[in-house]
């Protein structure tokens, strides 16, 4: 099994194409699958006197600045959207981006994606989740602050709105940026997938890498980690990011991980096949016996290499007469 990789650069690009370009090269660089942005317009998602998130008033240092004005300066419009998308196939890495409002739906389906991703915070949102239901595309809903019941009633409005089963994967997620190592609870991830009987993944806000790399070693079959050029950068994001380095560090470990996974058959590998003889043992004579005797546990042995009768076999062997004479240590 792959893992699908999404680099997810949100709005890290700080309004600027070039800053946007910078992440697809890194992204890229560091193997991902995708590298993933947001599209929204402001005045769709928040009321002008919303205030930020906490983390987002923790995270910047524009004290005064609502959420409105905030999102407003990190939109993208369709021509910028158009450009990435070109520079993305250029780079050889899937475009995506996350809807935030109906208008937003639309402008990503007129541009042909073909992967829809839900962000937490719409998954109780009935109109979105109806207008993505229709579109009969692939989806990817992320479950950040949901109860299982939640996440029921957005699954079975996908598929009533027309998406089929096998094209939903649902992402385990914590809305906490960044998210403390005590609240992520990993195993509610494997409780999805009973639950649902869908691909599951991982949507991961922790500090460093080493839980998204455990997901995968758990099952997870998508990844999602947000990424920066600088923790040190001005944004609302960037201090719960990944940098280059450490994307790269996250996608080199997850391939690894999904080639370690293997498959659910217990056997010999390749690799291991030729130690059989080596470390394994064979019934052997414990000291000399001459044709005719009877072979007991006074003369019989178990040592390496395993080039005779297996000691699986011992109670067989016992009580058996020799057929030759037997040096000690020869197998028997």
């Amino acid at each position: 099994m792959r893992v699908f990789v999404i680099a997810e650069a949100g709005v890290n690009h700080n309004g600027t194409i070039e800053l946007a370009k910078q992440l697809i090269d890194v992204a890229s660089d560091a193997g991902a699958d995708a590298v993933k942005f947001q599209t929204f317009k402001a005045k769709r998602v928040v009321s002008k006197n919303a205030k930020k998130a906490l983390y987002q008033q923790k995270s910047m240092q524009e004290e005064n600045e609502s959420q409105f004005e905030m999102l407003q300066r990190l939109e993208l419009d369709t021509a910028a959207h158009r450009e990435l998308m070109e520079y993305c196939t250029s780079r050889g890495i899937t475009f995506l981006s996350t809807p935030f409002d109906l208008e937003s739906v639309e402008l990503l389906d007129d541009l042909g994606l073909e992967i829809f991703k839900i962000p937490s915070g719409e998954i109780t949102n009935l109109p979105y989740l109806r207008a993505i239901a229709k579109l009969d595309k692939k989806v990817v809903l992320s479950t950040g602050m949901a109860t299982m019941q939640e996440i029921r009633d957005a699954f079975y409005t996908l598929l009533g709105g027309g998406t089929k089963r096998e094209n939903i994967t649902i992402l385990h997620a914590n809305t906490m940026y960044p998210t403390p190592l005590e609240d992520v609870n990993l195993r509610a991830m494997l409780s999805i997938e009973r639950e649902f009987g869908v691909a599951v993944g991982y949507s991961d806000h922790t500090l460093g890498i080493d839980v998204p790399i455990a997901s995968v070693a758990m099952g997870a079959s998508v990844i999602e980690k947000h990424f920066t050029l600088s923790r040190t950068l001005p944004g609302p994001d960037h201090k719960a990011s990944l940098e280059p380095d450490e994307l790269k560090a996250m996608v080199r470990s997850i391939r690894n991980i999904e080639k370690a996974l293997g498959s659910f058959e217990k056997k010999p590998s390749p690799s291991e096949t030729e130690n059989i003889i080596a470390t394994r043992k064979s019934i052997v004579a414990a000291k000399e016996i001459k044709k005719g005797e009877v072979l007991c546990e006074d003369n019989l042995d178990v040592k390496r290499p395993a080039s005779g009768i297996s000691p699986m076999k011992w109670d067989e062997i016992l009580g058996k007469i020799a057929k030759k004479n037997y040096a000690k240590d020869e197998t028997i």
